[in-house]
């Protein structure tokens, strides 16, 4: 699809069984179409596709704030639905700097424990001070910048790290 400068006029709607249904220009109706962040972490609202379920990409925008109100609003709903990933903002406790080792942290979700079964499940990311934890279920936790959490949290990462 060409990436001009902006989407081409679409609709977005529900259909019954809750599947998201994409109307293009051309009138075709794609139910169960899947919507696509390009930079989900470091950049959510730029870079979004829509995927049909062939995998087919039916619309690319910019910037999320380039679609449509209602499109937004479902594109929103979707993203929130499939993209579970608490943000920790306090590490409380870890019980031993040994892996594995479960973290009491609190997040922008409550508190929750997750388990650390090594030093490789904490990824850098592209940004300052960004990283990504994988706990044992295989619930990802994010970081914004670790620079910005209090002083006791910045010393428990720095011994995993």
């Amino acid at each position: 699809m060409s990436r001009s400068a902006g989407p081409a006029p679409f609709t977005l709607s529900r259909d019954p069984f809750g599947r998201l249904v994409f109307v293009g220009r051309d009138g075709i109706a794609h139910a169960g179409v899947v919507p696509v962040r390009a930079f989900a972490l470091t950049a959510p609202d730029e870079g979004i596709s829509i995927l049909s379920a062939e995998s087919k990409e039916l619309l690319w925008a910019d910037r999320l704030a380039d679609l449509p109100e209602p499109a937004r609003t479902l594109l929103g709903e979707e993203f929130a639905q499939r993209e579970f990933m608490p943000v920790i903002r306090r590490i409380v406790a870890v019980s031993s700097f040994a892996t594995p080792s479960t973290w009491q942290v609190e997040t922008d979700r409550g508190p929750a424990a997750l388990i650390l079964k090594s030093e490789d499940d904490i990824r850098r990311l592209k940004g300052p001070g960004a990283l990504l934890i994988a706990d044992s279920n295989g619930i990802h936790f994010l970081v914004r910048d670790r620079r910005e959490l209090d002083a006791q949290s910045q010393k428990i990462l720095k011994r995993f790290l």
